[in-house]
């Protein structure tokens, strides 16, 4: 199962890890020297939780903890949660 973005924002996004190497100018060195660029992706903060959507169904999908954290989700109360 994939991990579904519900809130309409892109998935992943691509980028660079640089690695630097030395002492600043303004610490009193000759400058940071790039020694690696690596391409990497960075991916939204997931986590799988048992979400209750508007028709009532209790389903466990991947959402993100940011909106987790701002209350888009109503997260139900795990009593009620029925035993498969």
């Amino acid at each position: 199962m994939g991990k579904l973005n519900t809130r309409g924002r892109r998935s992943t996004v691509s980028g660079n890890r640089i690695r630097r190497k030395g002492l600043a100018k303004k610490k009193g060195g000759i400058g940071l020297h790039v020694t690696a660029v690596t391409p990497r992706t960075f991916k939204a903060n997931m986590q799988r939780k048992k979400i209750r959507f508007s028709d009532g169904t209790i389903r466990r999908v991947w959402v993100r903890v940011k909106d987790l954290k701002s209350g888009v989700y109503d997260n139900p109360d795990p009593k009620l949660f029925k035993r498969a």
